[in-house]
């Protein structure tokens, strides 16, 4: 599968900016602290972001990034294609000549693959994402006890 760094990054600087633009502008040094995503590759991917219309820029101070339409209008494999990555498990990039220059003879299994990997990306959307992640943030409760001292508790509610 070709899907790299730069499509996973950009949709994970979308989900970061999603998640958080409700209290306003997002800067992009903010999503390179938190996801350890250099502020120069950041710029470029949002470059591309908001020539594709996915993002809107403010300029100033408490400027930064937000979403240009609702996180349920955007799939996945928009922010993806507005990046310029491919999606691609054949290898000769959907031109036939993965072998000798001819057709290989998977070549229909791999093109269907990416027919069907772009077909559950375009079902995706960012705001099934945030939910996701939102979902998953509350469920998580985490028992800062001692092991010991968990683990007696647990056999007493047992009992």
């Amino acid at each position: 599968m070709r899907l790299t760094t730069k499509g996973r990054f950009a949709v994970t600087a979308m989900l970061d900016l999603a998640l958080r633009e409700s209290r306003g502008p997002v800067t992009l040094a903010g999503i390179s602290e938190r996801q350890g995503i250099s502020l120069s590759y950041l710029e470029q991917l949002f470059g591309k972001l908001r020539r594709n219309a996915l993002v809107t820029s403010t300029r100033g101070p408490g400027g930064g990034y937000t979403l240009a339409r609702e996180a349920d209008d955007i799939t996945v494999a928009q922010i993806i294609i507005a990046v310029d990555e491919p999606v691609d498990a054949t290898q000769c990039a959907g031109r036939e000549n993965c072998h000798d220059n001819h057709r290989c003879m998977t070549h229909d299994l791999w093109t269907d693959l990416n027919a069907t990997l772009f077909n559950y990306l375009s079902n995706v959307t960012l705001g099934g994402l945030v939910r996701q992640h939102k979902a998953k943030e509350t469920s998580v409760i985490h028992d800062k006890r001692v092991p010991e001292q968990a683990a007696a508790s647990a056999a007493a509610g047992a009992a």
